[in-house]
C-alpha cells in the first residue's frame, strides 16, 4: 500500500510541477480572468436583456453586464484549464512514455493526471466566482463556482484527448479555442437570446451555462444540470484514457519494459555471472 501511495504521490508531484513552470497559463489566471470579467462588466450596457432558461423555464431579465460576465467567465475557465491540460499532456508525452517503458503503473499517471486537474479547475473556478462577486452579488455563488468547476473539468479532460491525438502544438490550441467559441457562442444569451433550438443541449458546457445562469439570477438549484456536465466529463476523461493509453501502449511494444531500480520495495536483478576460462 505505501509503494503505490508513493507511486502515485510522485506522479501527482511531476504532474503540478509542470503546470507551475507553465508560465503562460499561470498569467492566464491571474491577470486574463479578472481582466475579461472586468472588462465586460464595465463596457457591456448594464440594460436589461431578456431570455428564457432552459433548464427551468423561467423568463429572465438579467442585465446585460451581469450576464456576459458569467459567459466570459465560463469562456475564460474552460480555456484555461484546457490549455492547461493540453500543455501538460502534450510536453509530458515523451516523459510519460519513458514511466510506462520503465515499468511505472498506468493507473497511477492517470490518477495523478486527474488530482492535478481537480486541484487547478477547482483554484480557476473560485478565482473566477471571487471576481464576479466583487462586481455584483449571484443569487448562489456556491452553485456558480460548482459549475465552473465542472465546465473546467470538462474541458481539462478534453485539453488531454488533444494532447494525446494531435501531433503539433498548434492543432490543440486551434481545437480548444474554436470548441469554446462555439460552444459558448451559441448559448450565450446575449447573442442567441436564449435560442429554442434543442440542439444546444448537446454541447459540452451546456450543464454549466444552465446551472451558472440559475445560480446568478435566481434560487433555484440545479443539481440535475451539474450532473449533466459531469457525465460529459465521465466521457472526455474516458476518451482521454483510451488516447493515453493507447499512447503509452505503443511505448510498452517498442521494446521490452524494465523497472526502476529506485523504486520502493523493488529489488534489481541480479546479473548473470560472466564465463571464465579455466586454466588447463
Amino acid at each position: 500500500m505505501k509503494r503505490h501511495l508513493y507511486l502515485y504521490v510522485t506522479a501527482a508531484r511531476f504532474d503540478l510541477i509542470e503546470h507551475t513552470r507553465n508560465r503562460l497559463a499561470m498569467v492566464l489566471v491571474a491577470l486574463f480572468i479578472p481582466s475579461w470579467i472586468s472588462l465586460a462588466h464595465a463596457i457591456i450596457p448594464s440594460a436589461s436583456v431578456t431570455f428564457r432558461l432552459r433548464a427551468t423555464g423561467r423568463l429572465l431579465e438579467p442585465a446585460g453586464n451581469q450576464i456576459t460576465q458569467i459567459t466570459g467567465a465560463i469562456n475564460a475557465v474552460t480555456l484555461i484549464a484546457g490549455f492547461m491540460m493540453f500543455a501538460v499532456t502534450f510536453n509530458g508525452g515523451r516523459f510519460d512514455r519513458r514511466l510506462a517503458m520503465a515499468g511505472y503503473p498506468r493507473i497511477h499517471l492517470v490518477l495523478a493526471k486527474t488530482t492535478s486537474l481537480t486541484l487547478a479547475s477547482g483554484t480557476i473556478a473560485a478565482y473566477a466566482t471571487t471576481v464576479i462577486c466583487t462586481a455584483w452579488s449571484p443569487r448562489q455563488p456556491v452553485q456558480l463556482a460548482a459549475a465552473l468547476f465542472c465546465g473546467a473539468m470538462t474541458y481539462g479532460a478534453l485539453g488531454v484527448v488533444f494532447g494525446s491525438l494531435l501531433r503539433r502544438e498548434v492543432e490543440g490550441m486551434f481545437a480548444l479555442v474554436m470548441t469554446s467559441l462555439v460552444d459558448v457562442g451559441l448559448q450565450s444569451p446575449l447573442a442567441s437570446g436564449g435560442t429554442k433550438n434543442a440542439a444546444v443541449q448537446l454541447l459540452p458546457t451546456y450543464g454549466t451555462m444552465q446551472a451558472a445562469t440559475a445560480a446568478g439570477f435566481t434560487h433555484t438549484p440545479l443539481p440535475g444540470n451539474l450532473a449533466v456536465q459531469i457525465m460529459w466529463f465521465t466521457g472526455a476523461a474516458l476518451l482521454g484514457l483510451l488516447a493515453f493509453h493507447r499512447r503509452t501502449k505503443d511505448a510498452l511494444t517498442a521494446r521490452p519494459p524494465f523497472r526502476l531500480p529506485w523504486l520502493p520495495g523493488h529489488r534489481q536483478p541480479a546479473r548473470p555471472a560472466r564465463a571464465t576460462s579455466t586454466p588447463r
